[in-house]
Protein backbone atom coordinates (compact mmCIF):
# COMPACT_ATOMS: atom_id res chain seq x y z
CA UNK A 1 0.00 0.00 0.00
CA UNK A 2 1.27 3.31 -0.87
CA UNK A 3 0.13 5.47 1.83
CA UNK A 4 -0.07 9.23 1.23
CA UNK A 5 0.29 11.28 4.07
CA UNK A 6 -1.27 14.94 4.37
CA UNK A 7 0.91 17.76 5.53
CA UNK A 8 -0.65 20.18 8.16
CA UNK A 9 -0.90 22.69 4.93
CA UNK A 10 -3.12 19.92 3.11
CA UNK A 11 -5.24 19.12 5.77
CA UNK A 12 -6.26 22.53 5.67
CA UNK A 13 -7.12 22.70 2.26
CA UNK A 14 -8.57 19.34 2.97
CA UNK A 15 -10.86 21.18 5.73
CA UNK A 16 -11.97 23.44 3.30
CA UNK A 17 -13.60 21.08 0.85
CA UNK A 18 -15.25 19.03 4.30
CA UNK A 19 -16.31 22.67 5.04
CA UNK A 20 -18.19 23.02 1.59
CA UNK A 21 -19.87 19.30 2.13
CA UNK A 22 -21.35 19.77 5.60
CA UNK A 23 -22.91 23.44 4.63
CA UNK A 24 -24.43 21.44 1.74
CA UNK A 25 -25.86 18.69 3.80
CA UNK A 26 -26.91 21.10 6.65
CA UNK A 27 -29.00 22.99 3.68
CA UNK A 28 -30.46 19.60 2.70
CA UNK A 29 -31.32 18.81 6.20
CA UNK A 30 -34.13 21.38 5.60
CA UNK A 31 -35.56 20.65 2.37
CA UNK A 32 -35.81 16.80 3.43
CA UNK A 33 -39.26 16.56 4.26
CA UNK A 34 -43.07 14.28 2.74
CA UNK A 35 -43.11 15.02 -0.61
CA UNK A 36 -39.64 16.08 -1.65
CA UNK A 37 -37.66 13.68 -4.11
CA UNK A 38 -34.28 12.96 -4.06
CA UNK A 39 -34.12 14.32 -7.71
CA UNK A 40 -34.50 17.80 -5.88
CA UNK A 41 -32.42 17.06 -3.33
CA UNK A 42 -29.85 16.17 -6.04
CA UNK A 43 -29.82 19.14 -8.32
CA UNK A 44 -29.89 21.38 -4.51
CA UNK A 45 -26.48 20.19 -3.68
CA UNK A 46 -24.95 20.02 -7.59
CA UNK A 47 -26.00 24.03 -7.76
CA UNK A 48 -24.10 24.47 -4.27
CA UNK A 49 -21.46 22.87 -4.98
CA UNK A 50 -20.38 24.83 -8.58
CA UNK A 51 -21.54 28.02 -7.30
CA UNK A 52 -18.87 27.04 -4.56
CA UNK A 53 -16.36 27.27 -7.46
CA UNK A 54 -16.39 23.22 -7.02
CA UNK A 55 -16.74 19.59 -8.52
CA UNK A 56 -19.25 17.41 -7.72
CA UNK A 57 -16.94 13.88 -6.47
CA UNK A 58 -19.23 11.35 -7.47
CA UNK A 59 -20.63 12.57 -10.51
CA UNK A 60 -19.60 10.49 -13.66
CA UNK A 61 -17.80 7.38 -11.31
CA UNK A 62 -17.56 5.00 -13.81
CA UNK A 63 -19.86 2.16 -13.24
CA UNK A 64 -19.61 -2.06 -12.24
CA UNK A 65 -21.73 -4.86 -13.51
CA UNK A 66 -22.03 -2.85 -16.68
CA UNK A 67 -24.09 -0.03 -15.13
CA UNK A 68 -23.64 3.45 -16.56
CA UNK A 69 -21.55 6.17 -14.78
CA UNK A 70 -23.34 7.54 -11.71
CA UNK A 71 -25.75 10.28 -12.94
CA UNK A 72 -26.03 11.93 -9.57
CA UNK A 73 -23.88 14.58 -7.68
CA UNK A 74 -24.83 12.48 -4.34
CA UNK A 75 -25.94 9.40 -3.56
CA UNK A 76 -29.82 9.24 -1.77
CA UNK A 77 -30.87 6.32 -0.26
CA UNK A 78 -33.73 5.60 1.57
CA UNK A 79 -34.89 2.71 3.85
CA UNK A 80 -33.28 -0.45 2.95
CA UNK A 81 -30.92 1.42 0.65
CA UNK A 82 -28.37 0.98 2.01
CA UNK A 83 -26.19 3.67 -0.43
CA UNK A 84 -25.33 4.37 -3.97
CA UNK A 85 -29.05 5.17 -4.31
CA UNK A 86 -29.43 7.23 -7.61
CA UNK A 87 -31.77 10.35 -7.53
CA UNK A 88 -34.65 10.41 -8.88
CA UNK A 89 -37.60 12.33 -9.75
CA UNK A 90 -40.05 9.69 -8.76
CA UNK A 91 -38.92 8.82 -6.10
CA UNK A 92 -40.68 11.29 -3.30
CA UNK A 93 -39.95 11.47 0.61
CA UNK A 94 -42.62 10.05 2.32
CA UNK A 95 -43.80 10.25 6.39
CA UNK A 96 -41.85 7.56 8.54
CA UNK A 97 -38.28 7.79 5.75
CA UNK A 98 -34.95 7.70 6.60
CA UNK A 99 -33.08 8.81 4.31
CA UNK A 100 -29.00 8.86 3.90
CA UNK A 101 -27.48 11.44 1.52
CA UNK A 102 -24.07 11.30 1.24
CA UNK A 103 -21.97 14.38 -0.47
CA UNK A 104 -18.56 14.82 -1.83
CA UNK A 105 -16.96 17.71 -3.43
CA UNK A 106 -13.45 18.73 -5.06
CA UNK A 107 -12.49 22.13 -3.97
CA UNK A 108 -9.03 23.30 -5.05
CA UNK A 109 -7.91 20.01 -5.83
CA UNK A 110 -8.97 18.34 -2.91
CA UNK A 111 -11.93 16.20 -1.00
CA UNK A 112 -14.11 16.15 1.42
CA UNK A 113 -16.47 13.38 1.49
CA UNK A 114 -19.70 13.05 4.16
CA UNK A 115 -22.83 11.50 5.04
CA UNK A 116 -25.34 12.46 7.88
CA UNK A 117 -29.14 10.02 7.73
CA UNK A 118 -32.04 12.35 8.51
CA UNK A 119 -35.34 11.01 9.98
CA UNK A 120 -38.93 12.46 8.51
CA UNK A 121 -41.37 12.22 11.21
CA UNK A 122 -42.70 9.49 13.38
CA UNK A 123 -40.13 5.80 12.98
CA UNK A 124 -40.57 3.37 14.88
CA UNK A 125 -38.30 3.15 18.39
CA UNK A 126 -36.09 0.62 16.25
CA UNK A 127 -35.24 2.42 13.79
CA UNK A 128 -34.72 5.70 15.43
CA UNK A 129 -31.92 3.79 17.75
CA UNK A 130 -30.93 2.40 14.95
CA UNK A 131 -29.79 5.85 13.30
CA UNK A 132 -28.45 6.87 16.65
CA UNK A 133 -26.25 4.07 17.35
CA UNK A 134 -25.13 4.24 13.45
CA UNK A 135 -24.28 8.18 14.28
CA UNK A 136 -22.29 7.21 17.34
CA UNK A 137 -20.15 4.38 15.95
CA UNK A 138 -18.10 7.65 14.71
CA UNK A 139 -17.56 8.81 18.25
CA UNK A 140 -15.45 5.56 18.56
CA UNK A 141 -13.45 6.60 15.93
CA UNK A 142 -12.96 9.71 17.37
CA UNK A 143 -12.00 8.82 20.36
CA UNK A 144 -9.58 6.07 19.42
CA UNK A 145 -8.42 7.17 16.23
CA UNK A 146 -4.46 8.41 17.01
CA UNK A 147 -1.08 7.78 16.04
CA UNK A 148 0.39 4.16 16.99
CA UNK A 149 -2.83 2.44 16.97
CA UNK A 150 -4.36 -0.04 15.12
CA UNK A 151 -7.12 -0.06 12.21
CA UNK A 152 -8.15 -3.63 13.13
CA UNK A 153 -8.54 -2.80 16.77
CA UNK A 154 -10.68 0.85 16.34
CA UNK A 155 -12.64 -1.20 13.73
CA UNK A 156 -13.12 -4.12 16.17
CA UNK A 157 -14.51 -1.33 18.75
CA UNK A 158 -16.84 -0.32 16.29
CA UNK A 159 -18.03 -3.59 15.18
CA UNK A 160 -18.27 -4.68 18.92
CA UNK A 161 -21.00 -1.73 19.90
CA UNK A 162 -23.24 -2.18 16.58
CA UNK A 163 -23.49 -5.87 17.39
CA UNK A 164 -23.86 -5.30 21.20
CA UNK A 165 -26.90 -2.87 20.28
CA UNK A 166 -28.84 -5.78 18.12
CA UNK A 167 -27.76 -4.54 15.09
CA UNK A 168 -25.57 -5.63 11.96
CA UNK A 169 -22.39 -3.88 10.31
CA UNK A 170 -22.48 -3.94 6.44
CA UNK A 171 -19.91 -6.73 5.80
CA UNK A 172 -18.45 -5.71 2.04
CA UNK A 173 -18.66 -2.18 1.60
CA UNK A 174 -16.58 -0.17 2.90
CA UNK A 175 -13.79 3.28 2.32
CA UNK A 176 -10.51 4.11 1.37
CA UNK A 177 -8.47 7.33 2.79
CA UNK A 178 -9.13 10.03 0.61
CA UNK A 179 -7.16 12.73 -0.47
CA UNK A 180 -6.38 14.32 -4.00
CA UNK A 181 -8.43 11.52 -5.02
CA UNK A 182 -12.01 9.97 -3.59
CA UNK A 183 -10.48 6.49 -2.93
CA UNK A 184 -6.51 6.14 -1.83
CA UNK A 185 -4.82 3.29 -0.01
CA UNK A 186 -5.57 2.11 3.04
CA UNK A 187 -8.94 0.16 3.06
CA UNK A 188 -10.59 1.16 6.33
CA UNK A 189 -13.55 -1.20 7.17
CA UNK A 190 -15.57 -1.03 9.92
CA UNK A 191 -15.25 -4.58 10.93
CA UNK A 192 -12.38 -6.95 11.15
CA UNK A 193 -12.20 -9.30 8.02
CA UNK A 194 -9.31 -11.94 7.33
CA UNK A 195 -7.78 -9.07 5.65
CA UNK A 196 -7.85 -6.29 7.97
CA UNK A 197 -6.23 -9.45 10.42
CA UNK A 198 -3.60 -10.04 7.53
CA UNK A 199 -2.74 -6.49 6.73
CA UNK A 200 -3.53 -4.55 9.51
CA UNK A 201 -2.84 -0.58 8.74
CA UNK A 202 -0.85 0.89 12.01
CA UNK A 203 -2.03 4.51 11.98
CA UNK A 204 0.06 7.67 11.01
CA UNK A 205 0.15 11.26 11.57
CA UNK A 206 -0.75 12.80 8.64
CA UNK A 207 -3.67 10.39 7.15
CA UNK A 208 -6.77 10.98 5.92
CA UNK A 209 -9.62 8.75 6.36
CA UNK A 210 -13.21 8.38 5.15
CA UNK A 211 -14.77 6.64 7.61
CA UNK A 212 -18.63 5.36 7.03
CA UNK A 213 -20.34 3.08 9.16
CA UNK A 214 -23.29 1.17 7.44
CA UNK A 215 -25.19 -0.91 9.97
CA UNK A 216 -28.42 -2.53 8.95
CA UNK A 217 -31.87 -3.39 11.39
CA UNK A 218 -31.15 -6.68 10.51
CA UNK A 219 -29.44 -9.07 8.46
CA UNK A 220 -25.84 -7.98 7.50
CA UNK A 221 -27.13 -9.17 4.08
CA UNK A 222 -26.87 -7.26 0.58
CA UNK A 223 -27.30 -6.68 -2.48
CA UNK A 224 -27.47 -4.87 -6.03
CA UNK A 225 -30.51 -3.19 -7.43
CA UNK A 226 -30.94 -3.41 -11.22
CA UNK A 227 -29.65 -0.21 -11.67
CA UNK A 228 -25.94 -1.67 -11.12
CA UNK A 229 -25.39 0.92 -8.29
CA UNK A 230 -28.18 0.93 -5.36
CA UNK A 231 -27.03 -1.38 -2.53
CA UNK A 232 -30.29 -3.00 -0.67
CA UNK A 233 -30.42 -4.97 2.23
CA UNK A 234 -31.60 -8.83 1.66
CA UNK A 235 -34.05 -8.58 3.73
CA UNK A 236 -35.90 -5.36 2.91
CA UNK A 237 -35.28 -3.57 6.40
CA UNK A 238 -33.93 -0.07 6.78
CA UNK A 239 -30.23 0.71 6.81
CA UNK A 240 -28.74 4.15 8.37
CA UNK A 241 -25.50 5.51 7.07
CA UNK A 242 -23.31 8.24 8.73
CA UNK A 243 -19.33 9.47 7.16
CA UNK A 244 -17.05 11.94 8.06
CA UNK A 245 -13.42 12.34 7.13
CA UNK A 246 -11.24 12.45 9.35
CA UNK A 247 -7.25 13.31 10.13
CA UNK A 248 -4.96 11.24 12.08
CA UNK A 249 -3.03 14.07 14.35
CA UNK A 250 -0.54 14.07 17.10
CA UNK A 251 -2.99 14.65 19.39
CA UNK A 252 -5.76 12.09 17.64
CA UNK A 253 -8.49 12.97 14.82
CA UNK A 254 -9.15 16.23 13.52
CA UNK A 255 -12.93 15.73 12.17
CA UNK A 256 -12.55 18.11 8.71
CA UNK A 257 -16.28 17.82 7.63
CA UNK A 258 -17.95 18.83 10.94
CA UNK A 259 -18.21 22.98 9.57
CA UNK A 260 -15.51 23.84 11.88
CA UNK A 261 -13.37 27.62 10.06
CA UNK A 262 -9.75 26.14 9.67
CA UNK A 263 -7.55 27.24 12.18
CA UNK A 264 -5.47 28.64 9.51
CA UNK A 265 -6.71 29.74 5.83
CA UNK A 266 -4.58 28.24 3.14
Amino acid sequence: MAIKLKTPEQIEKMRRAGRLVHEVLQHLSGMVAPGVTTKELDDEAERLCLEAGAECLFKGVPGRRGAGPFPGAACISINEQVVHGIPSPHRAIAEGDIVSVDFGVKLGGWCGDAADTFIVGDVPDDVRRLVGVTRNTLAIVFEMARPGERWSTVARAMQEYIEGEGFSVVGVLFKKSIGRSMHEDPKVPNFVSPELEARDILLREGMVLAVEPMVNLGSQAVKVANDGWTVLTKDGRPSAHYEHSVAITADGVDVLTDGRAAGREV
